[in-house]
């Protein structure tokens, strides 16, 4: 099924030398590397400015925003003893995003900023902030899932901050901007940068670091009724200050390259479920044709796997566990053994994690051909408040007065 014009054998090489080549083209904007596909094309100005957001609104930006090309994520602890303190960041950290968006909307910047599940609980018998009353009661950090390898150092976060734009300086100023402001009130835990994107609309589908497409099936961005159903969180599901947020789960997912590479193609072709050249089922058709799961060779085997991952990916979806997904690809240089350390940054946006992230992530981790050439390094979860209404309000303001 695989298209015999493609050298599939080069091409997950080639979107790795591209990455670290090029600064790194992006996971889920990778399509400029895979022989077959050219990629997004870049976007024209009009493009840009029709999918740039605005600091002020419902919802935080960012989100449901087409993916930039450029990221940087950072968690913060909060070393500032007082609710004044904490309050004060905020509202410094919103006038900023407010004021730097603005300047910068044809590069399409957008910041989001959450607070983490230490921010409610108590420390040491004293709840810090007085904010242990409001905690969302489904709001946990993310449990241990079979396969995960942890690092407590690039994990968790009383607050975090997502910076996004198509223009890698505009994000490094943008959050050193964020950071200075943060002097005395709190200190970066971890930082991870990584780039990605749609690149504008109406840009092919990219392919991540295993040289397949990817994001095929993701919630659009402009898909209102998917995001009232799956991303914002809704009156009745916890308390009102989150009502238009959205819960964010974080995972840093090492991609062993030189292992898949190893792999002939039908075999790669076997734990997507996907052809490599065109993204298709391989159950025939093309990339946005309906997988058949029925469908069997003439053996009587079926085409497609029961535990690819696009046969897992359809059975989360029929159990009503979708997530918005922001993918970016990560190249943080070379292993000691002489393999790239790079991989995904997966950011999954969800109106509960306890019913959609955390379920899926149990079953993908339980049985998804893909886990023997992944390893997941990093989790996290964070409540990312509902936007800012007016000019002069800060993020999470709702919490502070409930």
């Amino acid at each position: 099924m695989s298209d015999p014009r493609v050298n599939h054998a080069g091409v997950t090489r080639r979107v790795l030398l591209s990455f670290m080549g090029a600064g790194a083209v992006g996971l889920v904007g990778a399509g400029a590397a895979a022989a077959h596909d050219r990629g997004p094309r870049p976007p024209r100005r009009d493009e840009r400015q029709a999918d740039a957001a605005t600091f002020l609104g419902s919802h935080q930006p960012g989100i449901v925003t087409p993916a930039q090309t450029n990221l940087t994520f950072a968690s913060f602890d909060v070393t500032g003893g007082s609710r004044d303190e904490l309050v004060a960041l905020l509202r410094s950290w919103s006038q900023i995003a407010d004021a730097q968006m603005a300047a910068h909307r044809a590069r399409g910047l957008t910041v989001t900023i959450g607070f983490g599940a230490s921010l409610f609980i108590t420390s040491g018998g004293q709840d810090r902030f007085g904010l242990a009353g409001a905690r969302p009661g489904r709001f946990t950090d993310l449990p241990s899932f079979p396969g995960d390898r942890v690092e407590s150092a690039i994990s968790g976060g009383d607050l975090c901050v997502q910076v996004c734009a198509n223009d890698a300086q505009t994000v490094a100023q943008t959050l050193r901007d964020l950071q200075r402001a943060a002097d005395g009130s709190a200190t970066v835990r971890w930082t991870q940068a990584g780039t990605g994107g749609s690149a504008g609309r109406g840009a092919p589908t990219p392919r991540n670091l295993f040289g397949f497409k990817d994001g095929t099936a993701n919630i659009p961005p402009n898909d209102t009724a998917e995001h009232n159903e799956y991303v914002w969180v809704q009156t009745g599901d916890g308390p009102d200050w989150m009502v238009g947020g959205t819960y964010l789960a974080v995972r840093k997912i090492a991609m062993h390259v030189d292992t898949w590479e190893a792999q002939p193609v039908a075999t790669q072709e076997r734990v997507f479920g996907r052809t490599k050249s065109e993204g298709a089922p391989l159950s025939g058709g093309s990339e946005r044709t309906r997988p058949d799961f029925r469908a069997t060779d003439a053996s009587g085997a079926r085409l497609i796997d029961r535990d690819s991952h696009v046969a897992l990916a359809h059975s989360i979806d029929r159990q009503r566990m979708r997530i918005l997904r922001r993918g970016y690809t990560y190249v943080d240089g070379t292993l000691p053994s002489g393999s790239p350390d790079a991989g995904l940054f997966f950011l999954a946006f969800n109106r509960d994690l306890q019913s959609q992230f955390i379920p899926m992530q149990r079953q993908l981790s339980t049985s998804d051909l893909m886990n023997q050439f992944v390893t997941y390094r990093s989790s996290s979860a964070f409540a990312i408040p509902p936007g800012v209404a007016s000019a002069g309000g800060f993020v999470g303001e709702g919490l502070f007065g409930a």
